[in-house]
Order: C-alpha cells, then structure tokens, then sequence
C-alpha cells in the first residue's frame, strides 16, 4: 500500500492502533511540496474546531494540487459529513474508495454516509468494486461492528473460509447468541412482573390474530376456569368453541358472557359479532339478525 495511507491513519484512527505502525506522517509528506503540506495541516485544523467550510476550501486547494490523492478525497468526504453535507460527502467517498478499493478506513465511513441517508452499498455496485474480496471482509467487519450480524454473514457465506472469515463468523454467532439470551431474559422478566390476568390475555390475544383456534380453546379454558368472572376469557373460548366445530357449546358461552359485561362495548360488539356470524352458518338467519342489530357502530 502507498505511503500516503499512512498519513492517513495518523488523523483517522486511535492512538493505539496507531503505535502499531512504524510508518509516519513525515514519510508520507516528504512526497509533498511545502505548500501542500501547509494546506493540508491547515485543513485539518480548521476541521478539528468544526470549521467546515474553511477545512474544505483549504482540502479543495489540496487537490488542485494532488489530483488523485485518496487522502485529500477521504478527507473532504469526512468534512462534508461531519457538516451535515452527505451528498457531497458520498461523491468524495467513493472517489477515495474508486481509488483504495482494500482500505478499511474508506469503506467505514463510506457505509457511514450510506447509512446516514438510509441507502445501501449495494446501489454503487457499478461503480465499486463489490465483488472485491478484500473489501467484502472489510464489509463484513465493518458491519460487525456496527451490529448488522445478518448482513456481515451474507457476506462471510460468499466468502473463501480463512482464519480471519472464521474467526469473524464465530464472533457474530456468539454476538447473535448473547443477544438471544438477552431477549429471553427480557421475556421472562415481563412475563414475571406482569399479573397472571394479564398474560392470559396478551396470549389469547395473540392466538386470536394468528386464527389459532385450536391452542385457543385450551388456553381460554383454562384462563376462564382459574377466572370465571373475566368476559374477555369466555369470549375468547366460545370464539374457539365456534371455530372448531362446536358452534352450540360455543353461542352458550358467548352468550353469557355477555351478561358479565358492564362497561365494554368494544367486547360486547366483538362478541355480537361472533354470535350473528356463527347463526349465520348455521342457517338460522332471524338470529343471525337480531345479534347483528345489537352491534353499537363506532364502539
């Protein structure tokens, strides 16, 4: 890799990665004239006390100067975004990466921009070398770190296996493991806090928007049974009782539990609802009615 990427890291990664590196920034701007080095520094400056505009006319002058420098291109691309800028600061980050398709540091922030504006890398698929090896790995770690565990193993998957793809799939499998624990552990904990009544009806709740009439009967039977004065466990198991065939049990339970039901419209037209349907299907269209007519609009 050119010297000038050492430059680069001397402004754009900690200190302690940096101390790993025996190149420096004098190696990189002894192939610079004074001039460009003085606008370079300076632009730097201005960027580290947030004067963007100043950081980019000095970075704009820079590459006048050096044409094709990366560097000037990756730094402009972190001026404009840090200013808010990401159009400009996309162009300039794709000029850089056109450029130093393997540099890590490129590809990081560039993903940082698509990010920002809810785009993917994958739009630049004509521009960029995607199918670049070095860069998926980079990708994949960069993706890592910024937890997109399904991404960064997409990418692994098309990858060659190697100690360091491995050694990266094993990361984000424990990654994805520990997140499931944390999940099942926030479950349990809700699950715990939350009154016996209410868990009974998240689950009925929930079985009956996925139509599962069957382990809805036995889950509303058992909650009617441990609390037989709560109309929404009757109505949940008469729903049931309905949907499985057993329509005549089910209008029974449907219909007293609407005498349980004191200030629940909402409930009471659920029910209504349930009762006309079911008399419906069985042919019996005066009753059907009468219960379709005690359906409050709007309740």
């Amino acid at each position: 890799m050119r010297k000038i990427c050492w430059a680069l890291l001397v402004f754009c990664i900690p200190l302690g990665i940096l101390s790993q590196k025996e190149e420096s920034a004098e190696l990189f701007l002894e192939e610079y004239t004074d001039e460009f080095q003085s606008l370079f520094f300076e632009a730097l400056k201005q960027k580290g006390i947030q004067n963007y505009d100043r950081a980019v006319e000095k970075l704009l002058e820079c590459k006048n100067l050096q044409p094709e420098n990366e560097v000037v291109d990756y730094e402009l691309a972190r001026a404009y975004y840090l200013d808010g800028k990401y159009n400009l600061a996309q162009g300039y980050a794709v000029l850089a990466l056109e450029k130093a398709p393997n540099n890590y540091w490129y590809l990081e922030h560039f993903v940082s921009i698509m990010d920002r504006q809810g785009n993917t890398i994958d739009a630049f698929a004509d521009i960029l070398p995607l199918s670049n090896t070095i860069l998926k790995e980079n990708l994949a770690n960069i993706y890592f770190q910024k937890r997109k565990y399904e991404e960064a193993l997409r990418l692994l998957a098309n990858l060659p296996e190697t100690t360091s793809t491995n050694s990266l799939k094993q990361k984000i499998e424990d990654s994805l493991q520990r997140n499931e624990v944390r999940k099942t552990q926030i479950v349990e904990k809700a699950t715990i806090s939350e009154s016996p009544v209410e868990s009974f009806r998240k689950r009925i709740a929930v079985l009956i928007s996925n139509s599962d009439f069957n382990t809805l009967q036995k889950v509303a039977k058992e909650a009617m049974d441990s609390y037989p004065l709560q109309p929404y466990f009757q109505y949940g198991y008469g729903l049931a009782l309905t949907k499985t065939n057993k329509q005549e049990k089910g209008i029974e339970v449907l219909e007293a539990a609407v005498d349980f039901i004191f200030d629940d419209d909402s409930l009471k037209n659920s029910i209504y609802k349930v009762l006309s349907d079911t008399f419906a299907s069985m042919g019996n269209q005066k009753k059907a009615n009468e219960y379709s007519s005690k359906i409050v609009p709007g309740s």
